[in-house]
């Protein structure tokens, strides 16, 4: 059984399911839309034209078929729209039809049913990758580092959050080589242990793939990273690996690229698809404002307070209002509601909270 759903611009037909899981069929989640908003708007906000892109795990194909109907214009030269079962094979030529993609006469889409590593392989590069698997992306790495090209966005996603972010520790050391640590910051911790990973793989190729942009979100992890090739720019990549937090090791540089957060922000505030979805504008406004401090971890209010027995927790905006007037930055973090991001000294900030009265 099927139905007909909205997604963005375009219309769905997918699987009924009770539940979402690897047992439904083919592959559709509804709470991933919002990690399909950002692709599109990041590769709108990017100077890239006449990119070569592969939809590695397409399933339904509702990230291919946003891509042709909501990228701007000249941005894709090819599409390789992939899945290994051949009923979502026939769901996508569906999907195409239904939103007016005739895919037949379009020489620009390729749909292709093969093994994910199999089609990489077989291939001579792509400008953006997407790797968007049902739990850990480590079978696809490998390839995917191999066939990124020069400049590219290798895009991935990990929904294995309980191994990254603690639950599950052994776990984590055998598929990411590092340890995490299960408290305040194992979101952003397993983020960067996650980024490592990845790095480590791209090293061997000389490719040091570089965050432009990732985050947490529910129950996944999302890095968007840029190509940056040679052995300089890869040995580069691996001093900023390190511990943090009694965690790791990970990846002790930036998150995201300061100027392109701002940019996808102020694009999904034009684009008539987006403007309206508050969730996903106040998402990416406060990773826009998270992105301008440079800093590894942050500082949870709920924490400090309980551990220095400060009966009276201090409002987020009042606290952040006055560590900026000190000179410091300070920002919301998208990894906790209680989190706050800055630069300020620990021992600054206690007596900043201690000081604090609401009023």
């Amino acid at each position: 059984m099927h139905r007909i759903i909205n997604e963005g611009s375009i219309q769905l037909k997918i699987p009924k399911a009770e539940k979402i899981s690897k047992e439904m069929g083919v592959f559709y989640n509804p709470i991933m839309g919002l990690n399909r908003d950002i692709s599109i708007l990041l590769l709108n906000s990017l100077n890239k034209k006449n990119m070569q892109i592969c939809d590695l795990l397409a399933a339904s194909g509702v990230r291919s078929i946003r891509f042709l109907k909501e990228l701007n214009k000249n941005k894709i030269k090819k599409i390789i729209i992939n899945d290994y079962d051949k009923k979502s094979i026939r769901l996508i030529k569906y999907n195409l039809k239904l939103n007016d993609i005739h895919s037949k006469n379009d020489k620009k889409i390729i749909i292709r049913n093969k093994d994910a590593n199999f089609l990489l392989l077989s291939s001579a590069g792509f400008d953006y990758i997407d790797i968007d698997p049902f739990g850990t992306p480590n079978p696809f790495l490998d390839a995917a580092c191999k066939r990124i090209a020069r400049n590219g966005i290798l895009a991935v996603t990990a929904t294995d959050t309980s191994a990254l972010c603690g639950t599950f520790p052994k776990v984590c050391l055998r598929k990411y080589w590092a340890i995490p640590k299960k408290n305040a910051l194992m979101h952003e911790t397993g983020l960067r242990i996650l980024i490592r990973k990845i790095q480590l793989i791209g090293a061997q190729y000389e490719k040091a793939l570089v965050p432009i942009f990732s985050y947490s979100k529910e129950h996944y992890m999302r890095v968007f990273f840029r190509n940056e090739k040679g052995k300089n720019n890869a040995d580069n990549v691996i001093r900023l690996h390190g511990f943090f937090n009694d965690a790791g090791p990970m990846w002790l540089g930036k998150l995201f690229d300061k100027k392109l957060s701002r940019s996808i922000y102020e694009s999904a505030l034009r684009n008539k698809i987006f403007k309206s979805n508050k969730e996903l504008l106040n998402f990416l406004h406060i990773i826009k404002e998270e992105s301008k401090i440079n800093s590894v971890g942050f500082y949870d209010i709920s924490d400090i307070c309980s551990k220095y027995k400060i009966k009276i927790i201090p409002k987020k905006f009042k606290i952040i209002e006055k560590i900026r007037k000190l000179g410091y930055g300070a920002s919301e973090t998208h990894f906790k509601g209680e989190g706050l991001r800055s630069n300020i000294p620990i021992n600054t900030l206690i007596n900043i909270i201690k000081q604090h009265k609401n009023k």
